[in-house]
């Protein structure tokens, strides 16, 4: 039965995921998330239901409108099969509970953090409203949710996250951005003090290993910039789900 709601819980996320794509798709560009219906930015048809199904159309079409042949991005498929993953994942891990209904939501803010950084440089005002709002609600009642820190945690760990980053945006002279400042106030609503500085330091890290990937590679020049935002999002996630064992992980390496 374990199984079978988890597939349940994938299907349902590869339906949120395609709203995600929506959301990644229109809202930088500041249009309408309900207007008007998809269509095809080569020729312009309308898709049909067919043509929406999560992940399936993107493999069927092979990842091209059926009509003029306009490539599909690759994230479209990616962004719909990595959030279908992560609901089932999440739900084989925590089960029914009220913690499972917070962690999805926070997984989808964190995609949409993820993709919209990473393909515009942007950190969008709006979603960071709603995701702070949902974290501080979580706060109220964190003794019916298991992981969510409580209000006064919150918002220490919020304004912790907003101050190191601010300091890093002022010393850097704009090396970092604003938004990454207010994304570092969000981390610490949801992950709480003392873990947002758990969350900030593998933040750093993971970072620092993408930039020197990227330039081992040739993916990147050194003087062009590497959005910030992806990986603090991302390990803002990973310390929500783990925080706690982290830091007596780390506590306990240099304990011994």
């Amino acid at each position: 039965m374990e199984i079978a709601y988890a597939v349940i819980f994938a299907l349902f996320g590869a339906v949120i995921g395609s709203f995600l794509n929506v959301l990644c798709d229109r809202l930088p560009q500041e249009q309408s998330v309900v207007a008007p219906p998809s269509r095809c930015p080569g020729c312009g048809r309308r898709l049909t239901p067919l043509d929406m199904i999560p992940v399936i159309s993107w493999l069927a079409l092979r990842g091209r409108c059926r009509t003029c042949g306009e490539q599909i991005p690759q994230r479209v498929f990616w962004v719909e099969l990595v959030t279908a993953l992560a609901f089932a994942g999440l739900y084989l891990y925590f089960g029914f509970s009220a913690v499972l209904w917070l962690s999805l939501v926070y997984a989808a803010f964190t995609i949409v953090i993820f993709v919209i950084d990473m393909e515009h440089q942007l950190i969008l005002n709006g979603i960071l409203i709603a995701a702070s709002i949902v974290a501080l609600a979580a706060s109220v009642f964190h003794s019916q949710i298991d992981l969510s820190p409580n209000l006064l945690h919150a918002v220490i760990g919020g304004v912790v996250g907003f101050l190191i980053f601010l300091v890093v945006y002022v010393v850097s002279r704009g090396g970092m951005g604003e938004g990454d400042v207010k994304l570092g106030a969000f981390a610490g609503l949801v992950t709480g003090w003392p873990n947002i500085i758990a969350a900030v330091i593998m933040s750093w890290i993971l970072g620092g290993i993408i930039a020197i990937g990227l330039l081992i590679f040739s993916r990147k020049g050194r003087k062009e910039a590497i959005p910030f935002g992806p990986f603090l999002a991302l390990t803002t996630f990973i310390t929500f789900l783990w925080g706690n064992q982290i830091i007596d992980w780390y506590l306990g390496v240099f304990t011994r």
